[in-house]
């Protein structure tokens, strides 16, 4: 029987020749279409792929021990955190407040092994912490660390410098896509779409910890499917894949957040928008914190003084009671050094009554080829050699 919009093919070829994307809705304007746009659509859909240029995909392969590709993904408000790990201070919201932390994935391509540990925030840190313990655990490091445009790695192919002194270490390289191409690494993110769907319907998780706890039992399984990609397991074909790859660094590369501080009076430090206590007995000097995915830890030339469980929430202060009672012994002192230092011992202590000798004004003059303009008895006694008390 034909179509209504038989009659109005020409005018739409002569649209899709000069725009092939032209949207049906636009078409029928342009043409003056009054019926059904269902109609319009069907035929616009059957005639753009004669105009519209043609875009393939190669398939990919990979090769044994070559790319891990690494994403974050958000699993959302579910997981509560303790307002205060040292005391368990209950918050807000069934007792403790839900945050939404990021969940760091990597994939092995060509095995499509997977590995996934929940971390405390996406900062660079956290980020080269959490994929040395992924890759720890594998056993090897690829030729190749694929991620998007993560701030925490870097933005514009230009790494951050924690995530270059980790390439180097490991002997690897960091390649970053290209922006707004989920594609370059659709390995990783077909497998954050499973964890959504598989792994967290029906859980529920006392602390980032049991998160945890609850990932590391599922992956086996995951990793025992039989992928259709490949056609085996992902747990059986990682031996190949970590055979092929380089061995990790004889010595541990330098990860967590670092950072060096003067503390001050207020004997706390900074890390991640948490506040830890610090021993106030340093106060004045340069700490040096190092904060890892599970502990916080401040030294003073290489002495401890300060260690806290890490906190996963923020705008939180931590506080050790032994640091607070040391700075009520030091406060107390403090007071009470202004009175034990009078009478004979601040006599003692500041030679008070002893003669100083001031050198004469006119030395100066000398020194400095100066002329007096003021030449009367009284300037001339001025610049006397005088004994002062101190």
């Amino acid at each position: 029987m034909g179509s209504v919009a038989d009659g109005y093919e020409p005018r739409i070829r002569g649209l899709l020749a000069e725009f092939p994307s032209m949207p049906a809705t636009v078409i029928a304007e342009r043409i003056g279409w009054t019926h059904s746009s269902s109609v319009l659509r069907a035929k616009v859909a059957q005639l753009r792929p004669l105009y519209a240029p043609a875009d393939p995909a190669d398939r990919t392969v990979y090769v044994a021990g070559e790319i891990v590709q690494c994403d974050l993904w958000f699993p959302g408000k579910v997981i509560p955190v303790d307002v205060d790990p040292a005391s368990k201070t209950p918050g807000w919201v069934g007792g403790r407040p839900a945050v939404d932390l990021p969940v760091l994935t990597m994939v092995a391509a060509f095995s499509g092994f997977i590995m996934a540990a929940l971390l405390p925030t996406r900062k660079t840190g956290d980020l080269i912490a959490g994929m040395w313990q992924l890759l720890s655990g594998l056993g090897g490091v690829p030729k190749m660390l694929v991620w998007d445009n993560e701030s925490g790695i870097g933005q514009h192919h230009r790494l951050t410098l924690g995530a270059r002194s980790f390439a180097g270490t490991l002997g690897t390289r960091i390649y970053q896509t290209a922006a707004r191409d989920p594609e370059a690494k659709g390995i990783v993110e077909r497998a954050n779409g499973f964890l959504e769907t598989s792994f967290m319907p029906g859980r529920e998780f006392d602390s980032p910890g049991d998160y945890n706890t609850q990932l590391e039992a599922w992956l086996p399984r995951a990793n025992a499917r039989l992928l259709r990609r490949t056609g085996e397991q992902p747990g059986h074909r990682v031996a190949a894949d970590v055979a092929a790859m380089g061995a990790l660094p004889p010595m541990t590369p330098s990860i967590g957040t670092t950072v060096r501080v003067r503390l001050g009076r207020d004997y706390y430090v900074r890390i991640s928008g948490n506040d830890y206590s610090v021993d106030p007995s340093v106060i004045g000097r340069f700490v040096d914190v190092h904060a890892s995915l599970d502990t916080v830890r401040i030294t003073c030339a290489e002495a401890l003084v300060g260690i806290h469980q890490r906190c996963w929430s923020s705008h939180q202060t931590i506080t050790d009671p032994a640091h607070v009672a040391t700075a009520a012994g030091l406060r107390t002192a403090f007071k009470a050094r202004p009175t034990a230092m009078r009478g004979a011992t601040m006599q003692q202590a500041t030679g008070v009554g002893a003669a100083v000798a001031v050198r004469a004004l006119s030395d100066y003059d000398d020194l400095f080829a100066l002329t007096p303009t003021v030449t009367d008895a009284a300037a001339v006694a001025a610049r006397a050699p005088l004994e002062i008390v101190r």
